[in-house]
């Protein structure tokens, strides 16, 4: 295969919402430039693009998928992505290693919600876009809807290159005000015929053009002085202007699409060659310590791995741009993160599931390799002379949790390492052990991405999981003082156990006054690990209690207040006094004094009104003001309490303290209320106590719970 320069490659994103054709139009670009003789269907599961198993069951993408055409002495890297929100991280990779987006509107639906959240990504990684109004040949079609709707929501920047003589089943035209020339299409699509602009469109053609040329000549002080001059510029110029425009996020060019009837790609192929810029024209690449990293192939190589995936048969494959220099089959480069040299013993160019070898990559191509042992995505390999790493993407926090457990116990150990590799595919998807609630969590950016992990898990893995409700982290607390004595006694033949132990146990608070029942010997004051604080008195005289024992009774209590006596939750905020007690100079020991500092606790605590603590979080919903009364209604019934409200460009921030037993449950209606526009964002915020129902129901739970491990 040829090994392109870093001014012949371009590397261009297909972005869109579900069902607007990106696979599609890979499939067709592909085609046009002659990488693969029959074009396949999504229907058909027969893409080059869409190959996984799991995408042929659901009927559309699932991953990122890495494709090229060489088009009129260029090479055309196009990575095609999935369009639901449930897989953005698949999406947000790849618009940071692609140097130009097409972003695809769906001429029946103009600008949808998707569209919306894949814009913020775009915008953030400020790259050049393309727009492309696709299935132009639907009965539905809208294509001045869809062009005032994409005015509306991108501004004055939105750029009409195209449009079209009429939509629906007689699709069979386009006007391009670029070249002022009719492209008409066969039936069946194809290669079109170039033609006059029609008399009847000659009007508007030209007013569109003027715009064209005028919007090309304010991107550039010399253009605009040519235009000036001469009223006008040449298709050169133009070119010129467009590309400098798509570079400053001031000019996003608007194309005419049917991918499905392959009418249109080849003028869009032919506008990324020739005006979409190259890695080499793109600001350079930043590394965290703030180098900046020009995309020059003279320079030592930088390679910068933006996705892994895992095949059954392979091992893990993993992908990478070239950020600078170049890589060759055998080099050797070092990773920073992991402190390790990785050798490159092989290089491709994907086109979906198949690889094509290669010898040699330059500065800004796309590619990928196999078998790296220590190299993971967002790592940097570096040659000698380069340091530092590549600034890394930054993935959204998981939207929802559960506790996934094996239904073959002698499982465990392996679901945890098959976890890790799915979590090495897909950043999105976190897993961690939870010691306090003792579940395995995974947590992932919706329903849809938990059900894809769940059928990675049973057919690739072959391994069979329940997912449970992820418990609350409960905190147990006291609102008033009680007393308690208990005596442990055991008799076995032998040296027993004895041990008494009277104690008063008390809510803590800061600032709260000295004991005043008991003369105060010592005091210990522990900051628990989870939170709160446990004061520890010794208030025994006349030695009723050996010193030596009182460690062994502060330990019974802390054990017992890592799993408190209401429902099993860590207990927090008590102040405990030790009064009273007895020892028999025989069996007193540590153990009998720990277990009667226990359960001495453990009484005192159940009379001192128990209140269970919730984990409340503070929440901020970003939503379209429209639907500003229907959330801060889905708000109150999931237990939330409203702080303020507040305006943000166009939209409304509603603030309020959530129940974090409420929050997955509110993300998910959030979503479908809102159609996936609602942003929402939590942080932990304190701890409050429950109602006394919502106390009753889970002390109940736990003591059914704790009865049936008994039997």
């Amino acid at each position: 295969m040829k090994t392109y320069d870093e001014k012949h490659i371009k590397n261009v994103v297909l972005i869109g919402s579900a069902k607007s054709g990106k696979t599609t139009l890979a499939e067709t670009m592909l085609y046009e430039a002659g990488i693969i003789h029959r074009r396949g269907a999504v229907e058909e599961n027969s893409t080059i693009s869409d190959y996984h198993e799991v995408e042929h069951e659901r009927g559309s993408s699932v991953y990122a998928t890495s494709l090229h055409t060489e088009w009129r002495d260029y090479k055309i890297n196009i990575i095609d992505t999935p369009g639901l929100d449930d897989f953005i991280g698949e999406v947000i990779t790849s618009i940071r290693v692609c140097d130009t987006a097409v972003l695809l509107l769906n001429a029946q639906q103009g600008v949808e919600v998707g569209t919306e959240l894949l814009w913020n990504y775009v915008d953030k990684y400020n790259k050049p876009t393309i727009l492309a109004i696709n299935q132009l040949d639907s009965d539905k079609a809208h294509f001045n809807q869809t062009l005032e709707a994409a005015k509306s929501f991108f501004g004055h920047a939105v750029t009409v290159m195209q449009y079209p003589l009429r939509t629906g089943s007689g699709l069979d035209s386009i006007i391009d005000l670029l070249k002022m020339v009719m492209y008409k299409f066969p039936a069946d699509g194809g290669k079109p015929e170039k033609l006059p602009i029609p008399d009847s469109e000659t009007e508007r053609a030209n007013l569109l053009h003027n715009e064209l040329v005028e919007k090309a000549a304010e991107n550039d002080e010399n253009l605009m002085e040519q235009y000036f001059e001469k009223g006008t510029l040449d298709e050169d110029e133009m070119r010129q202007g467009l590309k400098i425009g798509m570079m400053k996020h001031q000019v996003f060019p608007v194309f005419c699409l049917s991918a499905k009837k392959d009418m249109g790609s080849g003028r869009l192929m032919g506008f990324i060659d020739n005006v979409a810029p190259s890695a080499i024209e793109a600001p350079p690449e930043v590394t965290e310590d703030g180098q900046e990293v020009p995309c020059d192939p003279a320079a030592p190589t930088r390679l910068f791995f933006f996705k892994t995936l895992v095949e059954p048969r392979l091992g893990r494959l993993s992908f990478f741009k070239v950020m600078a220099g170049e890589v060759a089959v055998g080099m050797e480069l070092f990773n920073e993160k992991t402190n390790t040299m990785e050798r490159i013993g092989q290089l491709f160019i994907a086109d979906g599931k198949n690889r094509n070898p290669v010898e040699k990559l330059k500065a800004g191509d796309i590619g990928c390799t196999l078998k790296l042992k220590n190299t993971l995505t967002n790592h940097t390999l570096n040659s000698k002379g380069a340091t530092g790493s590549i600034r890394p993407v930054v993935f959204p926090e998981p939207k929802m949790r559960v506790a996934v457990a094996v239904t073959n116990k002698q499982d465990e150990e392996k679901l945890g390492e098959i976890l890790n590799e799915v979590h090495v595919e897909d950043p999105t998807i976190e897993v961690t052990y939870d010691k306090e609630l003792r579940q395995l969590i995974l947590a992932t950016q919706g329903e849809l991405h938990l059900a894809i992990t769940r059928w990675r898990l049973e057919n690739l893995y072959k391994m069979s999981v329940e997912f449970q409700k992820v418990k609350i982290p409960y905190r147990e607390t006291i609102q008033r003082a009680a007393t308690s004595t208990y005596r442990h006694k055991k008799q076995s033949g032998g040296a027993g156990q004895f041990g008494e132990v009277s104690m008063k146990v008390e809510a803590y608070y800061e600032g709260m006054p000295p004991l005043k029942e008991y003369p105060v010997r010592e005091t210990e004051t522990i900051e628990l690990p989870w939170g709160g604080k446990l004061v520890f008195n010794n208030c025994i005289v006349g030695g009723v209690i050996d010193a030596r024992f009182l460690p062994s009774i502060l330990k019974g209590v802390m054990e017992k207040m890592e799993q408190g006596p209401l429902t099993g939750s860590y207990v927090r905020d008590v102040r405990v006094s030790v009064y009273d007690g007895k020892m028999h100079p025989v069996d007193s020991n540590d153990i009998s004094f720990k277990i009667a500092g226990m359960m001495a606790f453990r009484d005192a605590f159940m009379h001192a009104e128990p209140q269970l603590l919730e984990p409340v979080f503070e929440v901020e919903v970003l939503v379209p003001a429209i639907l500003m009364g229907d959330v801060m209604t889905e708000l109150q019934i999931k237990r939330g309490m409203i702080l303020n409200m507040e305006t943000e460009n166009d939209n409304q921030v509603i603030k309020a303290r959530v129940p974090q037993a409420e929050l997955d449950k509110l993300q998910a209606s959030l979503r479908n209320l809102s159609q996936g526009r609602a942003i929402i964002r939590s942080h932990f915020a304190d701890y409050a106590p429950v109602s006394s129902d919502l106390q009753k129901r889970v002390s109940e739970e736990y003591s059914k719970s704790e009865l049936a491990a008994v039997h």
